[in-house]
């Protein structure tokens, strides 16, 4: 979207003239992110989860990058290394537990982020390409926080790799070359280690210009609002910085707040006590789970346990596994409303609640034992999941009659109209 009353760059120095002919990136950052970019004047701390999931990304990388110079990625000494990392390395614990602590943060920001998406309709038009490369860069973060997972080399490391790998072997005809060219083998050993590490180290970096093609589409049509309602004008605006770069700095202060205090404080809390007993391929964990933000979706996976018209139980829940993500690419066009945000929508709002109490069951059900009732609760609930999205949403877009929208942001913010300068 054009902002024609946007203020624009006009470099005054004479070396700041001279860089901005040849390369102009001071203008490219003044108008993506300083004065140069008009902002809806009512955003809410919800939007703060943008930065801090670049935040995060950038901790991973960083930390990431240094724990890469001592990491051995063989299977016969990998573990060991990790432990050389903790207790031989200056400040290794500290790297180490920043990194690990990191996946979850960004995995927390990222799921608030995306629900924050939900509610609001920012997957609605104009902003489905938005959308699109934000869920990219979701499944380029479970394929890399899965191979993060595997690389120190512990019990519930080799066996989640294992297990995870393994679904491929359901697919019919092309499902076990698929898995024996994942593990460079026929189990998890020397080659899988070493080709989890080098794409985990590869693919943060993929990510980042995911996010640079997510930000850019971003600018297209601006940033959606609580409101929904489009700009009409400056009056409806204000520049991104200093008002947001402000708002979003105490947010990023209250996010390192937090994680200084799970770093320091309960390092190991969100980690599984097994993966600090080295690989035994002999020696099977009584219960194989993965990191906790895979939970929603090994639980879907684990929710089939029988055959439906003779197709195996484990191919059904790697399709279910996988449709559950996949199917979120469609939600532009599956909900028809014409208004966006979940504020002006009360019977979308209570259908919106029950689906984040459902993706909560479906977390707690994922890191239970596969047993009863863990196994039916799954199973309900993994149905509803995809009844919410195929079934109830379209519905309610179609029905609901949804209050009065605003005519402008400003009337929302103000309570009247502000008349156009």
């Amino acid at each position: 979207m054009s902002f024609p009353w946007a203020k624009h760059y006009e470099p005054k120095q004479p070396l700041m003239k001279w860089l901005d002919e040849r390369l102009p990136l001071p203008r490219l950052v003044y108008n993506a992110i300083g004065a140069g970019y008009p902002v809806p004047r009512n955003l809410n701390y919800f939007w703060n989860f943008g930065v801090l999931s670049g935040a995060a990304l950038g901790i991973q990388i960083i930390t990431g990058i240094i724990l890469a110079m001592h990491y051995a990625a063989n299977g016969g000494i990998a573990f060991d290394s990790v432990e050389h990392i903790m207790r031989d390395v200056n400040s290794g614990w500290l790297l180490r537990y920043a990194h690990s602590n990191g996946a979850s943060f960004f995995f927390i920001v990222v799921y608030l982020h995306i629900f924050r998406g939900l509610f609001y309709g920012s997957y609605k038009a104009p902003r489905e390409m938005v959308w699109l490369l934000g869920l990219v860069i979701f499944l380029l973060m479970m394929a890399t926080a899965f191979m993060g997972y595997v690389l120190p080399w512990g019990q519930m490391s080799f066996w989640g790799a294992k297990v995870i790998t393994g679904l491929f072997g359901a697919i019919p005809v092309v499902g076990t070359p698929i898995q024996t060219w994942l593990l460079g083998g026929f189990a998890p050993d020397d080659a899988a280690l070493n080709r989890f590490f080098s794409l985990h180290y590869l693919l943060p970096f993929v990510i980042a210009a995911v996010i640079v093609l997510h930000i850019w589409s971003l600018h297209i049509p601006g940033s959606n609002n609580p409101t929904g309602v489009d700009v009409k004008g400056p009056q409806d605006t204000v520049p991104f910085h200093p008002y947001y770069t402000a708002k979003d700095g105490f947010g990023l202060g209250v996010f390192l707040i937090i994680y200084c205090l799970v770093l320091f404080f309960a390092p190991n809390y969100l980690g599984h006590p097994d993966n600090y007993i080295p690989a035994n391929p002999l020696s099977t964990p009584a219960h194989i789970v993965p990191e906790w933000y895979f939970w929603p979706f090994y639980a879907i996976l684990r929710a089939f346990t029988f055959n439906v018209f003779g197709i195996p139980a484990k191919l059904l829940g790697v399709i279910a596994m996988f449709g559950s993500i996949l199917l979120l690419f469609f939600l532009p066009w599956l909900d028809k409303s014409p208004v966006r945000s979940g504020n002006y929508r009360p019977t979308f709002k209570k259908f919106f609640w029950l689906l984040v109490i459902d993706v909560l069951i479906l977390g707690y059900c994922g890191g239970s034992p596969a047993a009863e009732p863990f196994v039916m609760i799954s199973q309900l609930a993994a149905a509803y999941y995809f009844a919410h999205f195929l079934i109830i949403l379209p519905i309610v877009s179609r029905m609901e009659r949804p209050l009065p929208l605003p005519n402008s942001i400003t009337e929302a913010v103000l309570g009247h109209a502000t008349p156009t300068a």
